[in-house]
């Protein structure tokens, strides 16, 4: 063999054992590994490959680094690692996902870090954090940071931190830390501090504290702080800011101002209550501040200025102003028109 010619034989002979390796044999995953080392091309459920890899559906997958092209999501029992460009034609996914996810619908059964759009869905097991687009709807089981979007529905398991959009409703289990639109509504199980906005409605099962907006009622299990909205009526265990509700606004407490369309109850408050028809004040409470409406019920016991048809205290400190102003606590002129005091 001429000298000039024996480098170049040297350099096939040692790339072809490693150029057609048939990995089926060794581990039984069938599929075919055209790569030196790790590095090339992998075709079937090739284990580890660095480059792109073509496989119909994967269980034998341990990691990708580089594209990884399927035709059916997992195997239930698969555990894999998919670092890069994960393809479906239809479905993808893995146990973990990071990098850019494409399909009619992808999934990670842990964790996804990244950027997923799923025509049809998107799901991940545990954590998400990036952005999540599922065409119909995208659902995670734990917490998500980021941006995730759903055709119809949103839903989280645990905590969010991001912005959470659904053409039907959006929800997590946990805290809410953001923005929440929902078409129909936005529920949080725990907090919510940010803005929400529910096309029905907002539900808190804790504390919120922002921006609720919901087009028939906003509700909260613990305080609301901020601005709360509600086409009929606004609720919360306590209110710290301003409730507007289209029927009514209702609290245990609250300090700020309610701006009602038609009633407003309260046991405690501090501020300026509007209701034009009815305000009630619990028997055992206090209310400080300034009142406008029809009939002013107060219960309990009244500190400022009540100013209406009909104002009733049973116990008064300060002015009532309206036709028939009722002060029970007065020894005398305890039923007075136009104006009551009492120090």
């Amino acid at each position: 063999m001429r000298r000039s010619t024996l480098p170049a034989f040297l350099a096939l002979a040692a790339l072809l054992p490693v150029a057609s390796t048939p990995v089926g044999a060794q581990d039984g995953a069938p599929g075919l590994k055209l790569a030196v080392g790790d590095v090339g091309l992998g075709i079937g459920d090739v284990p580890r490959l660095d480059g792109l890899r073509l496989s119909f559906r994967d269980r034998h997958l341990e990691r990708v680094r580089g594209v990884n092209v399927t035709v059916w999501e997992p195997h239930e029992d698969a555990r894999g690692r998919v670092e890069g460009i994960a393809l479906g034609l239809p479905l993808t996914g893995a146990h973990d996902l990071r990098g850019l996810a494409l399909g009619a619908g992808f999934s990670a059964e842990r964790d996804f870090d990244g950027v997923g759009f799923g025509l049809l869905g998107a799901g991940v097991g545990e954590r998400a954090r990036g952005v999540l687009v599922g065409g119909l709807g995208a659902g995670v089981g734990g917490s998500v940071q980021g941006l995730a979007l759903g055709g119809l529905g949103v839903g989280a398991g645990e905590s969010v931190r991001g912005v959470l959009a659904g053409g039907l409703g959006v929800g997590a289990g946990g805290h809410v830390r953001g923005l929440a639109i929902g078409g129909l509504g936005v529920g949080a199980g725990e907090s919510l501090t940010g803005v929400a906005v529910g096309g029905l409605g907002v539900g808190v099962g804790g504390d919120a504290r922002g921006l609720l907006v919901g087009g028939l009622g906003v509700g909260g299990g613990g305080r609301l702080q901020g601005l709360a909205v509600g086409g009929l009526g606004v609720g919360a265990s306590e209110l710290e800011g301003i409730g507007v509700g289209g029927l009514g606004v209702g609290a245990a407490d609250f300090t700020g101002a309610i701006l009602s369309g038609v009633g407003a109850g309260v046991e405690n408050g501090t501020g300026v209550v509007v209701a034009p028809a009815y305000f009630r004040v619990e028997e055992t409470g206090t209310f400080r501040g300034v009142s406008l409406s029809a009939f002013n019920d107060i219960r309990g016991t009244q500190r400022g200025l009540s100013i209406g048809l009909l104002n009733i205290a049973e116990e008064l400190h300060g002015l009532q102003v309206g036709l028939i102003n009722i002060a029970r606590n007065k020894r005398s002129l305890s039923i007075l028109p136009l104006f009551n005091y009492h120090p």
